[in-house]
């Protein structure tokens, strides 16, 4: 072996050695370390474990409306959102994520989330030309116009009394009411369920799109069904329902 190779052997053997020498043994390597759980600020880990298990993967929706909705955000703006993750919905499966509420995440990863469903799903210009109800009632609604409401609007596809239909499930039965707030129902009927097949406000009977005061009527007449102590024995019309 030539004396300039086994310089340059010896070099290349240094510097490994060398190398190794910048870490003790069994000591984890700069930038190596997990993320504590209050760290992290990716959305779609964030969403992934807190979110996706009611909303569905990217937000398609599940037990619970889809985010991933145009319509839905067209509809929300981002302090109802932020409202909601932070305390939750009371009454609702909907749990408080902020910390100051109970749950686990900090104010910056709730931004993360608010932002993020924003950022990833809305579709700026969905309702150039509509007029959607607004997300929130401006006013009280009245169960009896609410039940005439109903019938135009919403019969056809969940039956007589909301008892369920050929084409959607029961909207009277005890345990979908005692699951879902007021809001909530607002939200379905306004920006509909497009991943089941619900339309929006204006999908319902063809060329006449539902007024705010109907959207707040039918809600009103809804929860006038809703069982008065949820948990105690339902009602044997609801046991049949869908």
């Amino acid at each position: 072996m030539s004396a300039f190779r086994s310089l340059c052997l010896f070099a290349a053997l240094a510097a490994f050695l060398l190398t190794g020498c910048g870490v003790p043994s069994g000591q984890p390597r700069p930038g190596s370390e997990p993320l504590a759980p209050n760290q992290i600020m990716d959305f779609a880990a964030l969403y992934a474990d807190n979110c996706a298990a009611c909303h569905g993967d990217s937000g398609r929706g599940g037990a619970a409306i889809a985010l991933a909705d145009p319509v839905y955000l067209g509809i929300v703006d981002d302090v109802s959102i932020r409202k909601a993750v932070a305390a939750g919905v009371p009454g609702t499966a909907m749990p408080a994520f902020a910390g100051s509420a109970g749950g686990l995440l900090t104010d910056r990863q709730i931004d993360v989330i608010t932002r993020g469903i924003r950022s990833r799903w809305s579709r700026p210009g969905i309702l150039d030309g509509a007029n959607p109800p607004s997300y929130a009632a401006p006013t009280a609604g009245d169960a009896a116009r609410g039940e005439a409401a109903y019938k135009i609007y919403c019969e056809s596809c969940h039956g007589p009394e909301g008892r369920g239909g050929p084409k959607a499930s029961a909207v009277t039965n005890d345990s979908f009411l005692a699951l879902v707030s007021d809001q909530g129902l607002r939200t379905i009927v306004i920006a509909g369920r497009p991943e089941l097949g619900a339309p929006d406000w204006r999908g319902n009977v063809r060329g006449r799109p539902m007024s705010g005061q109907e959207v707040t009527d039918v809600v009103a007449w809804l929860a006038s069904r809703r069982a008065a102590v949820p948990g105690q024995p339902y009602t044997a019309s609801n046991l049949s329902q869908h």
